[in-house]
């Protein structure tokens, strides 16, 4: 018989070899679009009928090919201009794994749409145009991939076409990417060379590179490790609904319902219900109607406590031995995705996990600037596509879990609560792994009306 600890791990290498999310990210005209659809192309994932649109686009252009950019490029304004201005998401598959590909634009004025496509990647292809090297652009992706703390990032060296091929090259390139991006705290970093347009080691490995043993774009993608030990991650369970059906056949039921958003839960553990601080035991989790001994993120479940607690949506079930601190200063990055802009002093709403609350932005002690990673000091407020330190107060504590610790229960949304609208994204704590932030704040006197905490 499996042991569950067993089952855990067997469903946890299933996850890994069956599903990977990565992003894209390269400059104007490096050919990223072009990568995008070499690889959905060449690896049998387009339709018919969708290549035979593309032809028919390209013919009207005068082209003789088929530009494979147009199946990633879909609104009228990205094919009139030849860039990416949207996430464009695509799903396909191999023998081997299953991808969900976010192809994300690479322009100075959308980098919160990179941020949206890359929040929840396990990987990140940045592309770069061998005939120009690693320019600004690609030092403002590699820190947006950095700051989002994805484990895995791809160097794509393209247009190797162009260049001749030539090894020195691309030893050049991805030299110096390399030492810039693991400055930043990047763990893996893989280059690859690579000509979109010829299809040069995107599936097929190329004829013209021999000096070149590595992997081919997809290769790397069907093999790279993406495995996480669900049993060592501290168990986070947000409440999103209390059930309790108060019927003949089940009286007394009381259950909390919602996703786990890490960990794992198992009956007869102690745990801790927060803000409140209360404890219980676990005396039962129901999964798909039938009760179970142990349950693990990302599964839906219902989990039943021993006690009688006031618990609600928002709240947070997490084992006693493992629970998070509970604060109402948030210290975080944020990259600001409204056009109205962020200020000192402004009433947000604060949305965490299933827990919303009113919160006051204290103080936005600095501004990034990605280029060179410095400091801009007290910009006093934040615009469209900038990223900067923020400090919040919450009117309620929140169970917030360090970004670096975990990306899921580590981030939160600011939001307009005059009309719903998401103004930033964020991430507790540090900006960058190996770039602690180290401004102090001060603080600073709100108004009124029922939002000074």
């Amino acid at each position: 018989m499996t042991s569950t600890t067993d089952q855990v791990a067997g469903l946890d290498d299933l996850a890994a070899t069956t599903l990977l999310r990565f992003a894209t990210a390269g400059s104007v005209d490096d050919g990223k679009s072009t990568l995008v659809g070499r690889l959905l192309h060449d690896s049998k994932s387009v339709l018919t009928d969708q290549l035979e649109a593309v032809e028919a686009v390209s013919a009207q252009r005068g082209q003789d090919a088929p530009d494979l950019a147009l199946l990633t490029d879909g609104l009228r304004a990205e094919r009139e201009q030849g860039i990416t201005i949207d996430v464009a998401y695509r799903y396909f598959a191999t023998a081997r794994r299953r991808f969900i590909l976010a192809d994300t634009p690479g322009h100075v004025q959308y980098t919160r749409n990179m941020v949206t496509g890359a929040s929840t990647a396990d990987l990140a292809v940045v592309l770069v145009d061998a005939r120009n090297g690693v320019i600004e652009q690609t030092r403002r992706h590699a820190a947006v991939a950095a700051l989002l703390r994805v484990p895995h990032v791809v160097l794509a060296v393209n247009k190797m076409d162009l260049v001749g091929y030539e090894e020195a090259v691309f030893a050049k390139i991805a030299e110096e990417f390399t030492a810039y991006a693991s400055d930043l705290g990047v763990p893996e970093i893989t280059a690859i060379p690579i000509s979109a347009l010829a299809g040069d080691n995107v599936v097929e490995p190329s004829a013209h590179m021999d000096w070149y043993g590595g992997p081919t774009v997809l290769e790397h993608l069907e093999t790279v490790p993406v495995s996480h030990d669900l049993t060592a991650c501290p168990a986070r369970f947000p409440v999103q609904y209390v059930i309790r059906p108060q019927t003949a056949e089940h009286p007394d039921y009381r259950g909390y319902a919602g996703q786990i958003a890490s960990g794992v839960l198992r009956v007869g553990e102690a745990v801790t219900v927060l803000p409140s601080g209360r404890t219980s035991v676990i005396e039962g989790i129901d999964a798909l109607g039938e009760s179970v001994d142990i349950a693990w993120a990302p599964q839906s479940v219902t989990v039943r406590l021993r006690d009688d607690i006031d618990i609600s949506r928002g709240d947070l079930i997490a084992p006693s031995a493992s629970a998070p601190a509970t604060t109402q200063d948030v210290e975080a990055t944020v990259c600001h995705v409204a056009d109205q802009p962020l200020a000192v002093g402004a009433r947000v709403l604060l949305k965490h996990t299933t827990r919303t609350v009113k919160a006051i932005v204290k103080d936005i002690p600095s501004r990034l600037t990605l280029d060179d990673l410095s400091q801009h000091p007290d910009p006093g407020q934040l615009v469209a596509n900038d990223i900067g330190r923020v400090v919040v107060r919450t009117a309620e504590p929140l169970a917030l879990d360090a970004y670096a610790d975990s990306r899921r229960t580590g981030s939160f949304l600011l939001i307009d609560p005059a009309d719903g609208t998401t103004l930033a994204a964020g991430m507790a704590g540090e900006a960058f792994a190996a770039h602690a932030h180290d401004a102090e704040t001060e603080a600073v006197q709100a108004d009124d009306e029922g939002w000074d905490f």
